[in-house]
């Protein structure tokens, strides 16, 4: 193995003997019958391109560490079609935690390990294509030079999952974010056309990248990279098999069109962009449409592939409800997944929602502590007469819960509903008055499930508190202790 690139795991033997390791690193399994062991090597007889497959299916410091196996498979991680350069588990929270507190300056200085390591990975990589590139640390733009140089080697390998998932010491936004290399493209910031996609560059008008990877890109996720309209409606016109869109705190972004039944985009998923204020979707074959942040102007036509929808504001409008149906009125009527952020949005009565004929499954994000919530509730299973899921997240005021009262609803008889997941319970009154609500009024309920963990709060590690962890651990025994009870022995009860 390189100096520089030391495994983190390793092949440990098993206790049984089944197999050993020969002097020539090669691992083969022995056969044991009642006289005699015969030993079988299978390993030798792949050929290396599936090892190589094999390989690639590894986190890359485990295939790197294969490399000790024998002379064969020194470089066999060398040539692996994934390269995710995941230097720490940022899933844990604790990491996340801790790189969070560091000083700017030294996370900074573990940015510049990060980076030495992976431009390390990409100097040795012999593959002459990768299937996926993803890099995930603590970098702003005074990385500016190594990140451009990553996009430009991902793209020169014909890359098809395209991943820049760069974080920030404060979680939100930041003016130091990275900027995507337009000049690597060809294009100079600002400079295609906001008005019709013929005025988009095409990879045939020149730039460093004609007839290099864009025939190949099938998924682009960036999170804190700077990207305008502009270029992701190039990426939409060159690349032909592009078919996920996943951009998150992308400062620069402010009108976002997707347009024509050419594009191949099917999944779009914006969050969190602060300077966003328009995104039209028209004549196209979207199926999946994400959107997280403040209001803006939504405009859809002509999206009848349109089945799964998910709207998250994170501001208080109280008109909400009557807007967003409002705009996702042109595929309301074939929409079979819906889930919103309705908190802070006041309950009308006189506001009838539109029947969502096609719904089988609806995510409701509320006030569960409002004197209006079942009320709320019932208007929404109402018009979703076919539902067979319901997820619902439990909010709360500042107030205490404890001392509101929340209003009786009238019953509404639900016949298709068969599960349904209370998320974020307390074990508050009005949290028990939502799960018996909905047990007495879903006649086909089959299960329930209890969730203490709020879904709609980002694993950041901030919410990893003491306080946090006693308020599960008491809804926990109020679910298994009190809630448990109530249910009938026909409905299958949960607690997560």
């Amino acid at each position: 193995m390189e100096k520089g690139m030391s495994p983190t795991s390793q092949f440990v033997q098993p206790k049984d003997e089944e197999y050993k390791l020969e002097e020539s690193g090669k691992r083969r399994k022995i056969l044991k019958d009642d006289e005699h062991k015969v030993v079988e090597d299978r390993i030798s007889k792949l050929p290396d391109q599936v090892i190589v497959s094999i390989v690639s299916l590894l986190p890359l410091k485990e295939a790197a560490a294969t490399s000790l196996l024998s002379r064969r498979w020194r470089y066999f991680w060398s040539s692996t079609m994934t390269l995710n350069l995941e230097f720490v588990n940022f899933e844990d929270r604790k990491t996340l935690s801790y790189f969070y507190q560091l000083d700017d300056d030294i996370r900074e200085q573990k940015g510049h390990e990060y980076v030495n390591w992976v431009n390390h990975v990409l100097e040795q990589h012999r593959g002459q294509s990768i299937e996926r590139f993803r890099v995930i640390f603590f970098l702003d733009n005074d990385f500016t030079s190594s990140i451009d140089k990553w996009v430009q080697f991902a793209m020169e390998k014909r890359v098809q999952v395209l991943e820049l998932d760069l974080l920030t010491a404060w979680g939100g936004f930041n003016d130091d974010d990275y900027g995507f290399p337009y000049k690597l493209l060809g294009l100079e910031k600002g400079s295609a056309s906001t008005h019709q996609f013929s005025g988009i560059p095409s990879l045939s008008s020149g730039g460093y990248y004609n007839n290099i990877g864009f025939k190949s890109l099938k998924v682009i996720r960036f999170q804190h990279v700077g990207v305008t309209g502009e270029l992701v409606e190039f990426f939409l016109s060159n690349c032909p098999l592009l078919e996920r869109l996943s951009l998150t705190f992308a400062k620069d972004l402010v009108n976002l069109r997707v347009i024509g039944p050419s594009i191949a985009l099917k999944y779009l998923e914006i969050k969190y962009c602060q300077r966003l204020r328009n995104i039209e979707i028209c004549d196209a074959n979207i199926v999946s449409f994400i959107y997280c942040g403040g209001l803006i102007s939504l405009h859809l036509k002509n999206v009848p592939l349109l089945v799964d929808v998910t709207y998250y504001k994170w501001n208080i409008y109280a008109e909400f409800t009557r807007l967003v149906f409002n705009q996702l009125s042109p595929c309301l009527s074939h929409i079979e997944i819906l889930k919103l952020d309705i908190r802070g949005a006041v309950y009308n009565q006189n506001h009838v929602l539109p029947i969502l004929a096609n719904l089988k499954h609806l995510q409701l994000l509320v006030d569960a502590d409002k004197c209006w919530s079942l009320a709320r509730l019932a208007s929404f299973m109402k018009a979703a007469p076919y539902m067979q899921r319901l997820v619902l997240g439990l909010g709360f005021g500042i107030s205490s819960v404890e001392s509101a009262k929340t209003e009786k609803a009238a019953k509404c008889a639900h016949y298709y509903l068969k599960e349904v997941e209370i998320s974020g319970y307390r074990g508050h009154k009005c949290c028990v008055k939502h799960v018996m609500y909905l047990k007495k009024n879903a006649l086909a309920l089959e299960k329930m499930v209890i969730n203490l963990v709020r879904f709609w709060c980002a694993p950041t590690g901030y919410e990893c508190n003491v306080l946090a962890v006693n308020e599960e651990e008491n809804a926990r025994d109020h679910a298994i202790q009190y809630l448990k009870q109530k249910m009938p022995s026909t409905i299958e009860y949960v607690c997560l």
